[in-house]
């Protein structure tokens, strides 16, 4: 089936979305194809052929029906399929993996509850969020300043980072690989160098890199990141201190 210009991702999710932007798109097709066949018809049926007006007709009740009742049946049925698709990216199945997830001018902080795993980053740095592949891994998205976006192409997926608000989603990856990420809100001077990746990872190699986490050094180093950017972003200072002197 064509994809339409569209890619299917890697997530659960993502490949319902898509599989829904085929169906729309062959519908549309479908409805094109008829209505340029029915129009073309009528041009070559009812062209003129002479001076004589032709028989005039004012009701067509039959035809009239199925015009009316047609289009509203093919828009009730986008619109279920449309919701069941929406219900599944909106639910919040039941997980152990939950990852907090920080955005702020310029880049972006993942933290996994119940462990000492941290990653921090901004702009150019790209941080790397670790998740497991074949879990619903539950994410609590909130931002520091401004409003920020989380997007994530090979998702199929885009969620408004908020400051003050925590939404709430949960994804599940069908695929191990890295991915790209990025905000895609304008959100200062820096927007377009807020970039992260997503490392899907099998659910041992998950265990081991949370488990890396957990000795001394680890525990240390965790403690003392989060201190150090809880400070900075509490402070509601940009992260990014580089200016650009303008000249002639």
């Amino acid at each position: 089936m064509p994809r339409f210009g569209a890619s299917p991702g890697v997530t659960d999710s993502s490949k319902s979305a898509f599989h829904l932007w085929q169906g729309f798109s062959i519908a549309a097709v479908i409805i094109g194809v008829l209505t340029v066949a029915l129009m073309l018809w009528a041009v070559v049926r009812y062209r003129r052929k002479g001076d004589q007006i032709p028989e005039q007709h004012q009701y067509h009740l039959p035809l009239e029906v199925i015009y009316t009742v047609v289009p509203i049946l093919i828009v009730f049925g986008l619109f279920a399929a449309t919701l069941v698709v929406e219900n599944k990216a909106t639910a919040n199945p039941k997980t152990s993996v939950t990852i907090d997830v920080n955005a702020f001018q310029w880049g972006w902080q993942f933290l996994y509850p119940g462990t000492n795993a941290l990653v921090y980053g901004q702009t150019t740095q790209s941080p790397v969020m670790v998740m497991p592949v074949d879990t619903n891994v539950h994410f609590n998205l909130t931002s520091t300043d401004v409003m920020h976006g989380f997007y994530v192409r090979a998702f199929n997926f885009s969620r408004y980072a908020l400051p003050g608000v925590v939404n709430t989603f949960t994804i599940r990856a069908q695929n191990t690989g890295t991915y790209f990420g990025q905000c895609t809100q304008l959100c200062g001077l820096y927007h377009s160098l807020m970039f992260f990746r997503v490392k899907i990872v099998s659910a041992a190699d998950y265990a081991k890199w949370i488990a890396s986490f957990n000795n001394p050094a680890g525990i240390a180093a965790a403690a003392a990141a989060l201190k150090t950017t809880t400070a900075e972003l509490a402070s509601g200072v940009a992260s990014k201190n580089t200016y650009t002197k303008f000249g002639r």
